[in-house]
């Protein structure tokens, strides 16, 4: 069961089941996302996270805002954005590809992951490898070897060869910009479908 919370004069909100809809006013989706975030996390003390789109065009088109804004809401969850807000429209295909997993995008979803990873995760489901733990985190330490293997608790000459190995599953060119921004989100998305027990 639902109820509403009065923020101020202007902003309105249903809360349910843990996750809150917005009906706020004017055309800064995002700036208000983020407003709602931090004062929501500010009254309540825990980390408030807000997903926004919009603004929508009238009382017929309310449903469709809600969808879009609750599909934002998941992919921030998904880019390990809690306590923050935006915007659909800031996410760009990050937040539309990520929110597809709510909505029946689900064999989209599937077929990104097999194109961009899929021989690196099937590689390690055949041969019980880490070629994914290592790529989430030589991505998440910028791109350092050493600090990869620092925190793999590895030798950095392993890292190298986990990578090179990377390369001719994935192809040479898995570092170019394009193709590692691929890379790094099939890895979130993957994460997302697999969270650790």
């Amino acid at each position: 069961m639902g109820h509403h919370v009065r923020l101020d004069p202007g902003r309105l909100a249903a809360a349910r089941d843990g996750r809150v809809a917005l009906m706020l006013p004017g055309q800064d989706a995002g700036g208000s996302a983020r407003a709602v975030a931090r004062d929501l996390s500010r009254i309540t003390g825990r980390p408030v996270t807000a997903g926004a789109s919009g603004p929508s065009t009238g009382p017929a088109s309310l449903a469709a805002a809600f969808r879009e804004a609750d599909r934002c809401l998941t992919a921030l969850g998904a880019l390990g954005r809690a306590g923050q807000g935006a915007s659909s429209a800031e996410l760009g295909f990050v937040g539309l590809l990520l929110g597809a997993v709510d909505d029946d995008g689900d064999a989209d979803v599937s077929r990104f992951l097999s194109t961009t990873i899929g021989p690196v995760l099937e590689y390690d489901a055949r041969r019980g490898t880490a070629l994914v733990r290592t790529l989430e985190a030589y991505f998440g330490v910028g791109g350092s070897l050493a600090r990869a293997a620092e925190q793999l608790h590895v030798h950095v000459n392993t890292v190298t060869q986990r990578l090179e190995r990377v390369g001719q599953l994935l192809g040479a060119d898995w570092q170019r910009p394009d193709r590692a921004l691929e890379v790094q989100l099939a890895l979130r998305l993957h994460r997302l479908r697999t969270p650790a027990g």
